[in-house]
């Protein structure tokens, strides 16, 4: 059993779950958040708890949150659920996603999209600093989007390409405490993402699939066990990297 912790952002669904999931099984410890599904957020503790890791689900607003206030919730979680640990890997995944045509989006749309996809990430991964260990590994959630052009995207694709190059800037500063920060760019995956598109809508899903080399979209359980893999000692040497995991979508 390992004495690792994982902080997990967006857990209770989709990539989170799944990240979550593959790291108990691996026997990392979890923290996960959650917005608003604290149904589904106990149905993962659940999950987690079968596979004999401690786990804690606590809220979190990824658009409207106190950085500070969340931290100390973490610190006072850590003491009591954790035996005082610190975070060893950290998993900013919590986002949305906004389907719109340049012309029609909208000032309030690209701000939200900011809020959380950027602003989030950027300072709760600054004010969680003090409670990672030294050595730990930061990831962060990008889009196969900000690699090709896809109608629709023009507000959401750009947010993850500044989580790309964030990736590379806190990989630098970050490397007198021997933090690793790397970025996963998913390609897209059935899950209830953007209302469940890909999963539920049989149009969308076999275009996907005919412009995937695999001749599938992604599943949740493709990324989870991906985000696992590069968090273990195994890719210790990765570090500032980006890598897509898309199944080859749009090659």
């Amino acid at each position: 059993m390992s004495d690792r912790i994982a902080l997990i952002t967006g857990a209770s669904r989709g990539l989170g779950r799944a990240s979550a999931l593959h790291l108990a099984e691996r026997g990392t410890h979890v923290i996960g958040t959650y917005k608003t599904s604290a149904d589904a957020a106990e149905t993962v503790s659940d999950e987690i708890k079968a596979v004999g890791v401690k786990v804690a689900m606590l809220p979190f607003d990824a658009e409207d949150e106190d950085y500070a206030g969340f931290t100390a919730r973490v610190n006072r979680t850590l003491k009591s659920a954790f035996d005082g640990g610190t975070i060893d890997h950290l998993v900013n995944n919590a986002g949305i996603g906004i389907n719109a045509a340049f012309q029609q989006t909208t000032q309030g749309q690209l701000d939200q999209l900011y809020r959380i996809h950027v602003r989030a990430p950027y300072f709760l991964t600054q004010a969680l600093l003090p409670a990672l260990s030294d050595g730990a590994r930061i990831l962060f959630v990008s889009s196969a989007v900000a690699r090709f052009a896809l109608p629709g995207y023009s507000a959401y694709a750009p947010m993850k390409g500044a989580v790309e190059v964030l990736t590379r800037y806190l990989a630098r500063e970050l490397s007198p405490r021997r933090i690793r920060v790397n970025c996963i760019a998913p390609g897209a995956v059935e899950t209830d993402f953007s209302g469940g598109a890909v999963r539920d809508n049989p149009e969308i899903n076999g275009m996907v699939a005919s412009m995937t080399a695999l001749g599938r979209p992604g599943r949740a359980d493709d990324i989870g066990g991906a985000v696992s893999a590069i968090l273990s000692d195994d890719m210790h040497w990765l570090n500032g990297e980006l890598i897509e995991l898309s199944g080859g979508q749009s090659l």
